[in-house]
């Protein structure tokens, strides 16, 4: 699963996640055919591991599969039948929060078919609203 090796700070204050549009990383830039958000969510390192296994079997050996989100911020908690106080629970998983409009993967060197059915089954891994799209002047 995705982590950072090194972070500044291991137990970050968490924001609401940010509803508005994303104006970088919103188009394909490396493939052909990309994921797209359509609402705003907070994205676990295990479901974007879990959308990347689904896209990869469904294409096999051939094409490849980019991802464009990475989780940088870690989510603690802690132990279950702990009482309250005692600090902060230690890290457990890591998330990013993703945008509308982020393209969260991206798919290259395979048909159009192909393409759009192995982001299908990685879109409904995770926990946004999503469309595919296309890059620009591709057929």
């Amino acid at each position: 699963m995705l982590q950072p090796k090194r972070t500044k700070y291991r137990k970050p204050f968490l924001q609401s996640h940010d509803k508005r549009k994303a104006h970088k990383g919103n188009k394909v830039s490396f493939g052909s055919h990309g994921l797209q958000a359509v609402t705003s969510a907070w994205v676990d390192s295990r479901q974007i591991e879990s959308a990347r296994i689904a896209a990869t079997r469904s294409l096999g050996r051939e094409g490849n599969v980019i991802i464009r989100i990475f989780p940088h911020f870690s989510k603690t908690s802690k132990p279950i039948g702990v009482r309250m106080g005692s600090g902060k629970g230690s890290p457990e998983k890591w998330y990013t929060p993703v945008k509308v409009n982020t393209v969260v993967f991206e798919i290259q060197g395979v048909s159009a078919e192909r393409a759009k059915e192995a982001l299908r089954l990685a879109g409904h891994k995770l926990p946004v609203k999503w469309k595919i799209i296309e890059k620009e002047g591709v057929n």
